[in-house]
């Protein structure tokens, strides 16, 4: 019997959770994948893709430290900001932030990382995965200049293997159809903050601060 603490710090009792364990307990739920999916998997740059990073304002990338705690950081720049290098490199700027870099950190104790591009509006992926090194001058950083802001360094990830994955958990979600949206379910990010951290500002210096006057400062201006 498992417990664990719930709404209102209740505590729920489930009979029977089942646990799955093994590779061969995974495939005989959930089956073999068809011919496609595993056919997709490629090891270079195809135009296709060059036209996908050219075409995306966002990714996400996923990174875990040496021992495996995973952390997932978005990077997002107007359209085609990751820099290709040849069919096997590609470069991603990096932006003033809060300068936690719990990526970076990881990079430097474990290279591997995965990607996912977006383009807003398509519900397909394209998914990257590969090798990263920190890269604080190279000249290719003239190209990655945005509003006057050159990057102090860049992550340059080695492709390994790269794919695009299919539409069905945007489809599923509704993620780009504004009739779905409703972002007044939420607090403002100045209430959410202050709920959830011991700040020295008040709500209203967080309100002030996050307000029409943060996006003029995402290049450090």
């Amino acid at each position: 019997m498992i417990a664990w603490k719930g709404q209102g710090d209740a505590v729920a009792e489930v009979a029977e959770i089942v646990e799955i364990t093994s590779r061969t307990e995974l495939r005989e739920l959930l089956g073999e994948p068809i011919p496609r999916a595993i056919s997709k998997e490629r090891f270079a740059l195809h135009e296709r893709d060059k036209e996908w990073l050219a075409a995306s304002p966002f990714c996400l990338i996923a990174t875990s430290d040496a021992g495996g705690a995973c952390d997932v950081s978005p990077k997002g720049d107007p359209a085609g900001f990751t820099l290709v290098l040849d069919d096997t490199t590609i470069a991603i700027p990096d932006r003033p932030g809060n300068r936690r870099v719990d990526g970076f950190l990881n990079v430097l104790d474990n290279p591997h990382v995965g990607l996912i591009y977006l383009v807003p509006g398509r519900n397909e992926t394209l998914r990257i995965n590969g090798r990263a090194r920190l890269v604080r001058e190279a000249p290719f950083f003239d190209q990655m200049i945005v509003k006057g802001h050159r990057p102090a360094l860049a992550l340059v990830v080695e492709i390994e293997q790269i794919f695009f994955h299919c539409a069905k958990a945007f489809l599923r979600s509704a993620l780009w159809k504004p009739e779905t949206w409703n972002p007044g379910a939420l607090p403002s990010h100045a209430q959410i903050v202050k709920s959830v951290q011991a700040t020295e500002e008040t709500l209203e210096e967080l309100e002030r601060y996050y307000g029409p006057e943060y996006a003029k400062r995402l290049y450090g201006s």
